[in-house]
């Protein structure tokens, strides 16, 4: 097999390393026919720690056939027991103060065709949180107790085909095993898997791209055979690639003759060219289908479908990330797994929804912090043109709390890392791996050594990386162990960094953490970064942060003075349920965090417009904060701020210009700090190049008058997963939205829809996201809407407060 390995190329008098990455894909292999997913009609029961806070027996014997399941809850899959709630006081609120540890058990009833007997069956799950043990008919088929891990088990020798077979799932999370909100449950989706005898190996197709010229791209495939027949067999291979999408073969490759051994697994290697390739990039996101086949006495009897998107990534030390021969930089978040009011249960129109959203602000890139990702986000980025850090883990041997992954590390890490790597080679948006998250062993050069193998074992393509908060990591050894180095929180490094290591390619791989509460604000403003927290939230004038944190604007410049670094990951993109820094997490009432440059219901912050200054400076935007409605701060200072991509600012007060300012070097926000509050209208005229670029206005609003209704779309698909989500507000006469107003909204639906959850910013709330009413906060607050499988029409939607008129809106269910 050709191998796109390091290169090394001399460049200003200094030898630069760059780490070639050029393998691409945007699923595992599928196999056509044979792989359903098994998301409906599971039985629930919880046992160990309850919602209510009591304790409830876990029976012996739930994995066998004959129990009484009848009286278990009926759902399906994917889902979260924990975020069901509900929040309660006694429980920590670095985990989101819900009931997410205990034991849960999941049964399914189903029959297997008798036409599908000689078939080999498996059962692959994206994911179960956690400590999982599997059975089928009362027959133990393994565990893998990962609760990020996607894996597979078999369930051919305990299959019957003539009758009902019976699917058992235990989970246990224990408590003090997370950070954050992990969530509960299988909480991903589920998939029966049918193949042949001789069929392709999990995971088993690794399809790369060693040579792009002007000339075509040179694609090599990988792919392994499992013999499970019984006897030794013959097979040949046939590979024909199409663009995505049509019909016409463009590549075609076969190989015949390969020997395979009864239990034994073989693998095959082809190679074919590409003409004048559409490459893949965050603005063209061009695949290819590769359709491989295994034959059989010129039989097809497995057929495996991979989409591939051709692209070099390089990362260099003196110009970072090299996408196509031209440089990115990495305008990236780091994001949890939890999709806010929805919990962890996967749903891909949520995760569409934040990709979106992210990239209206001009992000590019995405950490899945600090584990393996649902395979649906990084199929979304490969057709979304967004980039993947692909993580394993938040710790090694030594561990952040009693229970968490130090407890499997040694017996799993390398079954784990292998199971991410071969699931997620594939895919063009991945350009890294990271092996760890902040982990206590970063002067351990021989531990992220023995990791780096590993990884580098099942894909020698792309670079690995692990992002550190240790000083020393940069100094001690232990960056020599990675391909890329990631510091956390240490801009005030970078230069240092460099001239210590002038081959080796740096990036912020965790920023900022600035906190905020979305719409809130508190005098007087303070450039102290450890002021601003009252009453359980934190001042929206973007300048506080923990001890180990910066603003934006710090990390900005570092960047900036030191041009070589490759870009950033934010700390968060959105807020999460857990670790609400900075108050206490053991004592605080807070339910989630407050680092999110998007609130828990997805609303924007101001921060979010700072970001958007800096990573679409061609786009014109202003954005003014605070909001204006201070009744009682009449003559008093208070402060205002302005983002905007131009370079020059005026501001003006009911008509009265308060003076116009230009941005110094290193400056990313433009500020009015004696401003004294008055009534009526605030407004800023923005330029660039001396040219009128944007504006922006806030008026003081009248009381709340009525209840509105936006919709993120108008129509929705009648497949009961798809989402509508609804921004709810209030508004005054005049139609702008009183953000003071934090009053109950109550919902009524009727037709083919129901509510998937409700909820608002304020991180201390602790209603249930499982209702039909919510309170504004800031005058608003977000519910969401699922379709009803099968069932089209008119979903009609009221929302009414005390005093205020009803909000009206209709969706098509189709």
């Amino acid at each position: 097999m050709k191998k796109t390995c390091f290169v090394q190329s001399l460049a200003a008098a200094c030898v630069f390393l760059v780490f070639l990455c050029t393998c691409n894909a945007v699923s595992a292999t599928e196999r056509t026919g044979s792989r359903e997913q098994f998301n409906k009609g599971w039985l629930f029961a919880r046992f160990g720690s309850m919602p209510d806070g009591l304790t409830k027996q876990e029976p012996t014997g739930l994995e066998g056939e004959t129990i009484d399941d009848a009286s278990w809850r009926k759902l399906d899959l994917p889902h979260d027991w924990g975020i069901e709630g509900p929040f309660r006081n006694d429980l920590p609120s670095n985990t989101g103060k819900l009931p997410w540890a205990g034991i849960g058990w999941y049964r399914k009833h189903f029959k297997v065709s008798p036409a599908d007997k000689g078939m080999r069956c498996f059962i692959d799950f994206d994911g179960a949180m956690s400590h999982a043990k599997v059975w089928l008919n009362g027959h133990y088929l393994g565990e893998w107790p990962y609760g990020y891990a996607s894996f597979r088990l078999e369930m051919t020798p305990y299959v019957r085909f003539d009758g009902e077979n019976v699917l058992a799932v235990r989970l246990d999370n224990p408590p003090n095993s997370s950070r954050w909100y992990p969530g509960g449950g299988i909480y991903r989706n589920v998939w029966l898997v049918k193949t042949s005898p001789v069929h392709f190996a999990h995971w088993g197709t690794f399809v790369s791209t060693p040579s792009i010229t002007n000339d075509g791209a040179i694609v090599h495939v990988r792919t392994e055979i499992e013999n499970q027949s019984g006897q030794s067999v013959k097979t040949d291979t046939h590979v024909e690639i199409t663009q995505a999408g049509q019909t016409d073969v463009i590549a075609t490759a076969s190989t015949t003759g390969l020997s395979i051994p009864a239990g034994e697994i073989r693998s095959v290697e082809l190679e074919m060219k590409i003409q004048s390739p559409k490459l893949w990039s965050l603005n063209s996101r061009n695949l290819y289908r590769v359709e491989t086949s295994i034959l059989q006495n010129g039989k097809s009897v497995d057929v495996g479908t991979t989409f591939l998107g051709i692209r070099t990534a390089q990362f260099t030390a003196d110009r970072g990330l090299v996408l196509n021969g031209e440089r990115v930089r990495i305008n990236g978040v780091c994001n949890h797994h939890d999709l806010g009011l929805l919990g962890t249960a996967v749903n891909e129109r949520a995760l569409e929804r934040q990709i979106t959203i992210l990239q209206e602000m001009g992000c590019n890139a995405i950490r899945t912090s600090h584990n393996p990702p649902a395979p649906e986000l990084l199929d979304l980025c490969d057709r979304m043109g967004m980039l993947v850090l692909d993580e394993a883990f938040d710790c090694w041997e030594q561990g952040k709390t009693p229970n968490d992954y130090s407890t499997l590390f040694k017996d799993w890490h390398e079954r784990d890392i292998r199971a991410l790597v071969r699931r997620d080679r594939n895919h063009p948006c991945v350009i890294a791996w990271s092996a760890g998250n902040e982990v206590r062993e970063q002067n351990d050069g021989v531990l992220i050594g023995k990791l780096r193998d590993i990884f580098r074992s099942e894909d020698s393509t792309r670079p690995v990386t692990s992002a550190c908060d240790n000083p020393d990591a940069g100094f001690d050894g232990f960056q020599n162990g990675v391909d890329v180095f990631g510091y956390n929180y240490k801009p005030h490094l970078y230069g240092k960094f460099r001239d210590a290591n002038p081959s080796k390619p740096l990036y912020g791989s965790e920023t900022a953490s600035c906190i905020s509460s979305n719409g809130e604000y508190f005098f007087p403003v303070s450039d102290d970064k450890s002021k601003g927290a009252v009453n359980s939230q934190v001042s929206s004038y973007d300048l506080s942060a923990p001890p180990w944190a910066t603003i934006p604007d710090v990390e900005f410049a570092g960047e900036d003075k030191n041009p070589s670094v490759a870009g950033e990951f934010v700390w968060t993109g959105f807020d999460y349920l857990g670790e609400p820094t900075p108050y206490g997490e053991d004592t605080s009432q807070s339910r989630s965090s407050y680092f999110g440059i998007l609130d828990l219901c997805g609303f924007k912050k101001d921060r979010f417009y700072l970001y958007q200054a800096r990573w679409r400076p061609d786009f014109p935007m202003a954005h003014i904060l605070p909001h204006w409605n201070w009744p009682d701060r009449t003559g008093k200072v208070t402060p205002v701020h302005v983002y905007t991509s131009g370079d020059e600012a005026e501001l003006f007060l009911n008509g009265e210009s308060l003076g116009r300012k230009k941005k110094d070097p290193f400056q990313y926000r433009l500020r009015w700090d004696s401003v004294k509050y008055e009534p009526g209208e605030l407004k800023v005229i923005a330029y660039k190049d001396g040219k009128k670029w944007a504006e922006d206005v806030k008026k003081t609003t009248g009381q709340a008058a009525k209840v509105s209704l936006t919709l993120d779309r108008t129509s929705i698909r009648s497949d009961g997963k798809d989402l509508v989500f609804v921004t709810v507000e209030t508004l005054d006469k005049n139609g702008l939205r009183s953000p003071i107003f934090r009053n109950e909204i109550r919902f009524r639906i009727s037709g083919p829809g129901s509510i998937a959850a409700v909820g608002n910013s304020d991180p201390t709330d602790h209603d249930s996201f499982q209702s039909d009413r919510c309170k504004a906060f800031g005058g608003e607050c977000m519910l969401i809407i699922r379709s009803v499988e099968g069932k089209a029409g008119e979903i009609r939607l009221e929302a009414e407060s005390d005093g205020l008129a009803a909000g009206n809106t209709v969706i098509a269910s189709e």
